[in-house]
């Protein structure tokens, strides 16, 4: 249970540090899920939204979202750079 936990505050620690680089982008996010967590993005001019999930790989953690989208979470600014970029196409 120990390494649950460790691994769902690790996950969170990852989705926070992206959701706090998203206002300045004009998006807009909520944390869902207590035990697995994910994070809820959305873009209010456009209404497109998408949902960002963190998960360990071979070197760190992943962030990834549909359709296709993929970056370090070792950098969550380039990460909600791209976001931003898919949520604000119409």
């Amino acid at each position: 249970m120990t390494s649950t936990s460790t691994f769902a505050r690790q996950r969170r620690a990852h989705l926070e540090a992206l959701a706090e680089r998203l206002p300045e982008r004009g998006l807009v996010s909520r944390m869902l899920g207590a035990d697995d967590p994910v994070l809820w993005v959305w873009h209010p001019h456009t209404g497109k939204q998408t949902i960002v999930f963190a998960t360990p790989a071979k070197e760190g953690w992943l962030f990834l979202w549909s359709p296709d989208g993929q970056e370090s979470a070792d950098e969550p600014g380039s990460a909600a750079d791209l976001v931003q970029k898919l949520l604000s196409m119409v």
